[in-house]
């Protein structure tokens, strides 16, 4: 789960790190009143979950209440790489010094958590890799030993930051990591992290990607999870507990497990046609989920096939197709449907689908196979 730059400055504070007092907002007259509580001059910054705020024109300085009326007018409804905003962060001005940049997230081929510091910040540090990757500094963290005092000060020290910002860094850097395992984040960054004219280092954007799959461990994280971008496709399968993405094409995807739901995606580009969506139905396919997943995929408009690609493992191949065929009953399907069933009781599956079988409802022996009669049905 993405959060907006204001969750994730709200997520930051509650591990002690300084940040900018502010409000977020979601009208002119909303913007305006929070200005004049905290005073100009102030950041008017757009709430989307992507980057390119800035060049986008979706960060500006106003210096008194006319200029964040005009910008935030001008920001509402801005259309920032696909995302529209409709909320805004009314934030107190900083002054600053220096810029620099700290992330960590998680390195799956170290099996280790991955810190990096880099006194270049302000700029997206793919570029600062690309540009001049010396300026980075990294660590490598055993999550089962943790980061101590010592660690971080001498990471700070191959970062090469000035005398000034040792200090404050370091403090800030410490809680990061404990914000970053604590809240079961998979990133955490800061970019700005900057030194004042004054000597104080303080958090002036927050990046934060939290762990879905952890939200069992945080009630609280529910609020994150309501303001997740989705389209009314992925709105729906949300409702339903599906793990599903929205694509383009006219295929519409069902497959149980993450693994061969991605493989089926590819498996329908490699053969000339493009899926409508990711759809991971996960371990069961009885009838109650498969018929949420069809309800979902039928009301895509663009779907004008679908393919069910089941490997049964655990779930056995009788039960899947005695779910799908119940699912059928219960939900209007306007495109055709092609299976491709495997694994487990696979046979017994088929034996059960073959009956079955017409125009509306077809079976292939293997992925491919299945994936080329999807495509096809698809024009």
């Amino acid at each position: 789960m993405d959060l907006f730059e204001h969750q994730g400055k709200e997520f930051f504070a509650q591990f002690g790190m300084p940040v900018s007092p502010g409000e977020a907002v979601f009208s002119v007259d909303e913007a305006v009143a929070a200005a004049e509580r905290l005073g100009t001059p102030v950041m008017v910054k757009a709430q989307v979950h992507t980057g390119g705020r800035g060049k986008a024109g979706g960060v500006k300085f106003a210096a008194d209440i006319d200029a964040v009326r005009e910008h935030a007018s001008n920001i509402l409804g801005l259309d920032i790489r696909g995302h529209i905003v409709n909320r805004l962060w009314i934030e107190k001005a900083s002054d600053i010094a220096e810029e620099y940049y700290a992330s960590f997230t998680l390195d799956r081929s170290a099996k280790k958590h991955l810190g990096m510091l880099s006194k270049e910040g302000g700029v997206e540090i793919e570029t600062v890799a690309e540009e001049n990757p010396d300026a980075i500094a990294k660590i490598w963290v055993d999550p089962t030993v943790g980061l101590d005092e010592a660690t971080t000060r001498a990471w700070v020290a191959a970062a090469n930051l000035p005398e000034a910002a040792v200090e404050g860094t370091v403090d800030i850097l410490q809680k990061l990591y404990v914000a970053y395992t604590d809240g079961d984040c998979d990133l955490v960054e800061i970019n700005p992290l900057i030194l004042t004219p004054q000597g104080n280092v303080h958090v002036l954007d927050a990046k934060v990607t939290l762990d879905g799959n952890s939200t069992f461990r945080h009630p609280d994280y529910e609020q994150y999870d309501e303001t997740q971008p989705r389209d009314e496709r992925e709105a729906a399968a949300h409702a339903k507990g599906l793990q599903y993405v929205g694509l383009e094409g006219s295929v519409g995807v069902i497959a149980n497990g993450a693994g061969l739901a991605m493989s089926t995606v590819d498996v329908v580009n490699q053969v000339g046609g493009k899926p409508a969506n990711f759809l991971d139905i996960g371990g069961g396919a009885n009838a109650d989920v498969m018929a949420g997943a069809l309800e979902v995929i039928n009301n895509d408009p663009a779907v004008k096939s679908i393919l069910i690609n089941i490997f049964g493992g655990i779930t056995r191949g009788e039960e899947v197709a005695n779910g799908i065929l119940e699912a059928m009953r219960r939900v209007k399907i306007d495109a055709p449907i092609v299976i491709r069933l495997d694994g487990t009781n696979a046979d017994e599956g088929r034996a059960i689908l073959a009956p079955n079988i017409n125009e509306m409802l077809q079976m292939e022996d293997t992925m491919l196979d299945a994936a080329r009669r999807a495509v096809e049905l698809a024009g």
